[in-house]
Order: structure tokens, then C-alpha cells, then sequence
């Protein structure tokens, strides 16, 4: 690991002006550091900042801190009565000591696990813009099919923000001049292009400091995460749904998607197609045939095509069983 400078924040206005990388729980960055894939000159504290609270919001939704552990977001009555989907996502994610240490904003802003990405004496052009992609005729079982680009196949690693893309959970954020921002999830984050080191759209010096969830949504919350292993892996393929009965028939369907994209990928269309049909084999088959109707395999990853149908097909069975 390089020599770097170290300061703690005393209040957030002073955090963005110090000019250096926040670290918080740490659980990402610091191994990114010791492997030399990120080596900043400074990192900026910001675990004291009174940014720890889970507050009742005026249209009955939820304010989280950006320093809400994930361990304490997933048990905390409200989450698991009215979001139980993020309940459920943020406990398969990583094991109960890092959901100790790791927060809520810094969760949002984890880096690929894309082998390429972490070995520096690999092609990466989100590692080193203008490199290549070692993944892309390399090894690439765990990456992207969906909203790819010749630059770049990585995937987005987070659970937390699956389940929170679903919620149209919303980040609020403040700049380095003291304004704010309020940014929907699904606009936070940039696919690759030809820029896929730019991977949200903060700017520098910009700090998360909660995430809105907005009033809870009736139905059914299921969070289905297909991995290698039952525990500490990263997924293949998940899938966050809230799905709403009425009259035997869907009324409302809330799908977002792990593991396949370099963000939390969710399409509305294939939403739009479950509503007012049957929860039939056939119905989830052509929901299934819209999200994945552009879906690029690389070789080792195609099997991600059919088992993302597969799971998809699950989560709805299971969420519409009974109606």
C-alpha cells in the first residue's frame, strides 16, 4: 500500500472541501489500496458525521443515512415490516462481520469484482482508460450481458442497491459549495460506453449523505440471488420483485436485476407486460423474452442468459403462488 494522508471531516460542508477520498467502512476501498488498484493521496474520514439515522419522512417513506450500517439497515422493524425485499438482499450479501463495517452510501459505490479490474498487470480500461478489456475473449463467467460496450463487460456487485433500484429508492447528496442534490437511483449510475471508469454521476468531491425510500409498496417482496456458493459470493443472477394481486390477476410488478449489468439494470416494459395477466409460465416467458431480448453473451457467461430466465420465472411463481 503507498503513503497516503489521512484527515477526519468534523461536519459534512468540511468533508467535500478537504479534497481527498472518503472512506467510511472501508470494507472495498482498503483492499483496493492494498492491491495498488486505487492509490489516492489522501482519504478523508467521514465516520464521525452525524449521518447515522433512519428517519420517518413526511410521505411516509423512509430517510437513510449514508452511514447506516448494512447490518443494522437489514434488522431495523421498518425495513423488514414495509421493504422486506432490501431486508432480504442486504442479508445475502457479503458475511455478517462486513455488513458490521459496511455503510449504506459506501454499499452504492462499490467497485467491480471483474479480475481485470483487480489485477493491475491486466488490460482494464475502467482500472486504466485506453488499455482494453482483458475480460472481453478472457475469462468473463461472471460478467455482463445486458448494456455492455466494447470498452468494458464488468458487472455491478452491490445486492443492497438491486432491492433499492426496485424501491425507486432516491440519493441525496451534497456538492463541495454547499448545494444539495436528490438523484433517482436509476439515474445515479452510467452504463460503460466508452467511459467506463466514470461509473456514476458524481462529481468530485460530491458526498452521499442518505438514501429516500419513498412510502412503502404493497405485495409480495422477494429477493433471489443465484451464486456459486450459499455464502460471501457475489451473484450470477438476482432478482428484487415486489409483485401486487388483484383479481387473480398482476397489478403491479417492481423487477430490478443483479449480475447481469454494469448497474442495478431494471426495465420498465417488461413490467409494463406482467400487469393485467395471469400469473402464468407463458406470461413470465414473455416478460422473460423482453428483458433479455438484447442480452449479449461472451462465451463463458452465455449460461447467465438462460438462467437469468430461469430465475426471473422463479421469483414470479413464487411471489403470485396462491392467487
Amino acid at each position: 500500500m503507498r503513503p497516503f494522508d489521512y484527515a477526519r471531516a468534523g461536519n459534512v460542508a468540511e468533508a467535500g472541501q478537504m479534497a481527498g477520498r472518503f472512506i467510511a467502512g472501508g470494507t472495498n476501498l482498503l483492499d483496493l489500496m492494498k492491491l495498488e488498484v486505487e492509490t489516492p493521496d489522501k482519504l478523508v474520514d467521514i465516520t464521525r458525521l452525524p449521518l447515522r439515522g433512519i428517519e420517518e419522512t413526511d410521505d411516509g417513506g423512509l430517510r437513510i443515512g449514508a452511514l447506516v450500517s448494512n447490518a443494522d439497515l437489514a434488522a431495523d422493524p421498518r425495513i423488514r415490516r414495509d421493504y422486506e425485499v432490501l431486508s432480504r438482499a442486504l442479508l445475502a450479501g457479503a458475511s455478517g462481520q462486513l455488513r458490521n463495517k459496511a455503510t449504506t452510501g459506501g454499499n452504492l459505490l462499490q467497485r467491480t469484482r471483474c479480475s481485470y479490474f483487480y489485477e493491475p498487470s491486466q488490460p482494464c480500461n475502467k482500472r486504466e482508460p485506453g488499455s482494453g478489456c482483458g475480460a472481453i475473449g478472457g475469462f468473463n463467467r461472471i460478467h455482463a450481458v445486458l448494456g455492455t460496450s466494447d470498452k468494458c463487460i464488468a458487472t455491478h456487485p452491490s445486492d443492497m442497491a438491486v432491492a433499492m433500484r426496485a424501491l425507486d429508492a432516491v440519493v441525496e447528496t451534497q456538492k463541495v459549495d454547499g448545494s444539495t442534490r436528490a438523484i433517482a437511483l436509476g439515474e445515479f449510475y452510467r452504463l460503460p460506453g466508452d467511459t467506463p471508469e466514470i461509473e456514476n454521476v458524481l462529481e468530485q468531491g460530491e458526498l452521499i449523505t442518505a438514501v429516500r425510500l419513498p412510502k412503502p409498496f404493497a405485495g409480495q417482496h422477494r429477493y433471489r440471488k443465484v451464486r456459486d456458493r450459499a455464502s460471501y459470493a457475489f451473484a450470477l443472477v438476482s432478482v428484487a420483485a415486489v409483485v401486487r394481486m388483484d383479481g387473480g390477476k398482476i397489478a403491479e410488478a417492481r423487477l430490478a436485476f443483479g449480475g447481469l449489468a454494469h448497474m442495478p439494470w431494471r426495465d420498465e416494459t417488461v413490467e409494463k407486460a406482467l400487469i393485467g395477466q395471469e400469473p402464468a409460465m407463458a406470461n413470465f416467458d414473455k416478460a422473460a423474452d423482453i428483458l433479455l431480448a438484447e442480452a449479449k453473451g461472451q462465451g463463458e457467461n452465455d449460461f447467465k442468459i438462460p438462467l437469468a430466465r430461469r430465475t426471473l420465472k422463479a421469483v414470479l411463481a413464487d411471489a403470485t403462488k396462491g392467487a
